[in-house]
């Protein structure tokens, strides 16, 4: 079981909920380049569907749809799944910086305070879906050390399965 306190020494972090729809979707909204290469919106119907989806077989207690805050701003949002696709693996389906933080390392800060905080407690891995024409999203993750593993074609986009050992 993932405690969402000890993941990060420089943020609050709570789990988001229904009624943090519109200021996830305010967050999503400044970054249009993500948009750009899929086929969903920063919608509130879009953020409410995800707030509460589960890849199959996964049930909703791990599942742990996070917002990173400083003081009263929401600095990123992350949808991090415990033991999927293994019981030793976590999942990132979803990692979202607000705007005004982008460019800054802070995102890779993040991510190295999750790899720190996820070894600890004994995942032996970190797994999440890229698309593949994003070029943003591709150099981030390939900074932060993830390695492309397989190439799956999911409703006409080209996903990249990309996974970082622990």
């Amino acid at each position: 079981m993932i405690d969402i306190s000890k993941i990060s020494s420089n943020y609050v972090i709570r789990k988001l909920n229904d009624s943090d729809s519109d200021s996830i979707v305010e967050l999503c909204k400044d970054n249009m380049q993500f948009y750009k290469y899929c086929e969903l919106k920063p919608t509130k119907e879009q953020i409410l569907h995800d707030l509460h989806i589960t890849p199959p077989g996964i049930d909703i207690s791990s599942k742990y749809y996070i917002g990173f805050y400083q003081k009263d701003v929401l600095v990123a949002v992350m949808d991090l799944i415990d033991g999927y696709p293994k019981q030793d693996f976590a999942f990132i389906g979803f990692f979202m910086m607000n705007k005004d933080f982008q460019g800054k390392k802070i995102g890779t800060a993040i991510i190295s305070e999750l790899i720190t905080y996820l070894t600890v407690i004994g995942k032996t891995a970190i797994r999440l879906a890229i698309n593949k024409d994003n070029p943003q999203s591709n150099h981030f993750w390939k900074k932060n050390g993830f390695n492309v593993i397989k190439e799956v074609n999911r409703n006409g986009e080209l996903i990249l399965i990309a996974e970082k050992k622990l």
